[in-house]
């Protein structure tokens, strides 16, 4: 099924599953009532509704502070998915395991 919530952006570097990525790839921080470890190296599809952006993405980490649905997002991702605007800092955005 597809999951609801809330897009953030953090800077990417060692992350919960033990791997180190850039904040120049697509990865995510999936928030701690959706997290496990079997979730790390999933890809997840991410659409933004309102610019009509869609992005396969992988899961590297934790994001203890999100509410279950929301994602925290590489940088390049977050520009990606919301046509370069980086200002609001959060966007409305649903996903699924791709």
């Amino acid at each position: 099924g597809s999951s609801s919530g809330k897009a953030t952006y953090y800077a990417v570097g060692l992350g919960a599953c033990g791997w180190t990525n850039s904040d120049s790839e697509y990865v995510v921080a999936m928030n701690a009532p959706q997290y496990s470890s079997g979730t790390c190296g999933q890809n997840i599809q991410i659409t933004n509704p309102s610019t009509g952006k869609t992005q396969t993405a992988k899961i590297v980490d934790l994001c203890p502070g999100c509410s279950n649905g929301d994602l925290d997002m590489s940088p390049t991702l977050f520009s990606y998915l919301n046509d370069g605007n980086m200002d609001a800092g959060v966007f409305q955005m649903t996903w699924s395991y791709a």
